[in-house]
């Protein structure tokens, strides 16, 4: 069962509609749409080229100096430049195609913070439980059916959330709608849109997941704040490859509480604190800007895996008839 895909798919098509009324509505230089709320729409960019948890070298700091960020950049845009070339020299016919190149990769300039990480104050992970610590030594991978494969992997969802939020190599864009009562906030990547009702709506049942979880948004002055339970077991149980959604996946019952505050013309805050008693010890918060990508998103279609997964299968049933010819043979 998913919720709700009728009221999303009419809600969604509602926003795309209200969304040329709705841009730019400003006065006196505050974003502000035309039943007065907030304006956080836009596309919306963020850099991948930030680390997760905060190096050693910058404990204690949150942010680089002018000149370290600079350098950074630099630094960033001379080894991009770098690895295209090494790529354009080294590739040669029915060599291994590998995964994207670096032709594909839009990262984005590094910005200013250390990490994503903000709390914990060290801009680490905290301790994981002792699930946390079973699950992290326990991944749940395997090519016995597709069911087995990442979400992401099957092209069902970049990964649920947060994963759907953090910053990676490449199509790391989104854009926002309103209207009155609702948010909709449209992913590049894998082309989802989550819909997000202003209101004090009655909860959901238990047993009712989403790969994005159910939403439920209000505002706190000007900061759009949203609530997500439900987030589908599946995405805890499939995330095993992914160090953005923790070391070891998330667990059941996981609570995220979102903040969204427009600073600028060209700028959104973005804050997500992630409760998940289950695998952590304490909650744990991350914190970066979203930049106005100043064009439109263009359709993402994910359709590697229905080509991938007959491979990975098939190899997987080469290796079991591998491993039964060698117990046989002893």
């Amino acid at each position: 069962m998913r919720f709700p895909t009728l009221t999303a798919a009419c809600m969604a098509v509602a926003a795309l509609a209200l969304a040329p009324a709705l841009a730019g509505a400003q006065s006196s230089g505050e974003f502000r749409t035309p039943w007065g709320v907030p304006d956080i729409q836009g596309v919306w960019h963020s850099s991948g080229n930030v680390p997760m948890e905060r190096p050693d070298e910058y404990q204690g700091r949150t942010t680089l100096s002018d000149e370290e960020a600079d350098a950074r950049r630099a630094q960033v845009a001379a080894r991009d430049e770098e690895l295209l070339l090494a790529e354009r020299r080294e590739t040669v016919a029915g060599g291994s195609v590998g995964a994207y190149n670096n032709f594909w990769m839009e990262r984005g300039a590094p910005t200013d913070r250390t990490s994503l990480l903000v709390d914990p104050p060290d801009g680490r992970f905290p301790p994981l439980t002792p699930e946390g610590e079973y699950a992290k030594d326990n991944k749940p991978r395997g090519d016995d059916t597709w069911e087995d494969r990442h979400i992401w992997e099957r092209c069902v969802t970049r990964g649920g959330m947060p994963n759907a939020m953090f910053p990676r190599s490449y199509n790391n864009n989104f854009q926002i709608f309103q209207s009155p009562g609702w948010v909709a906030i449209l992913h590049e990547q894998v082309h989802e849109t989550r819909l997000i009702p202003l209101a004090d709506l009655p909860p959901v049942a238990d047993a009712i997941g989403e790969w994005n979880g159910v939403p439920r948004g209000r505002w706190d002055g000007d900061t759009l704040v949203v609530t997500t339970t439900n987030i589908h077991p599946d995405v805890s149980a499939l995330q095993p490859w992914s160090a953005f959604n923790s070391h070891s996946g998330s667990g059941e019952g996981m609570v995220l509480v979102e903040r969204f505050t427009r600073t600028a013309g060209d700028t959104l805050e973005y804050e997500i604190e992630v409760n998940d008693p289950q695998m952590y010890t304490r909650p744990w918060t991350v914190a970066y800007p979203f930049t106005d990508l100043g064009q439109p998103i263009y359709e993402y279609a994910c359709h590697e895996g229905n080509y991938g997964m007959e491979g990975i299968l098939t190899g997987g049933r080469a290796e079991d008839e591998e491993e039964a010819a060698a117990k046989k043979s002893r």
